[in-house]
Formats: C-alpha cells, sequence, structure tokens
C-alpha cells in the first residue's frame, strides 16, 4: 500500500486535462472550442430557421475535433474531444436536412 502516501504529481503543472504532467495549449484550446461549437450546433439544430448556424458551427466543430485527435496525447484530451465531435456532427447533420450550408441563401 506504498501507492496511498505518494502524492499525486500527475496532475501538478499541467491543465485539466494533462494527465502526463505537461502543459499543452493547443491541445485544451481545441477541446474548449471544440465542445463551444458542438454545443451551439447541437442546440441550434433544434430549431429549423438556425439550419445556417448549426451546419457551419458544426462543420467547424468536426474539423477542429478532427485536428485535436490528429494531434492529442492523453486519453481525457480524447474523451473531451470526441465528446466535442459527436455534438458538432449530430448538429451538422440535422442542419444539413433542415436546408444545409448555403439554403436560402444562394439559388
Amino acid at each position: 500500500m506504498a501507492q496511498v502516501w505518494r502524492p499525486n504529481t500527475a496532475n501538478t503543472g499541467g491543465g485539466l486535462l494533462a494527465t502526463d504532467g505537461k502543459a499543452r495549449p493547443l491541445q485544451e484550446t481545441l477541446i474548449w472550442v471544440t465542445a463551444v461549437l458542438g454545443v451551439t450546433a447541437f442546440i441550434t439544430a433544434m430549431f429549423h430557421h438556425l439550419h445556417l448556424l448549426s451546419s457551419w458551427a458544426g462543420l467547424v466543430g468536426i474539423a477542429t475535433g478532427a485536428y485535436g485527435q490528429w494531434i492529442s496525447v492523453t486519453t481525457r484530451a480524447r474523451f473531451a474531444l470526441v465528446m466535442g465531435l459527436g455534438a458538432s456532427a449530430l448538429g451538422f447533420f440535422l442542419g444539413m436536412a433542415h436546408g444545409g450550408l448555403f439554403g436560402g441563401v444562394v439559388d
């Protein structure tokens, strides 16, 4: 039971999602951007007349989440990115079903 007495040094000096103790500001920024875009796309997809916002927010959220997955190192970061990617994809697909990226703007 020696591990009980050892201090947890994994999260000191790093960010919220860095389990290896290293700060990764680009990854954390991509996580937050993907999460905000995912929530925006998901919520606005529930309203038919906001299909432009939901489809574009979802598309950009998918792109930032995919890049974040590509450069992520820790499992916690990947988990947060997958949550944001799922919300972005759902908002994107519903926005596309309601009118798409250019629906009503370009004839």
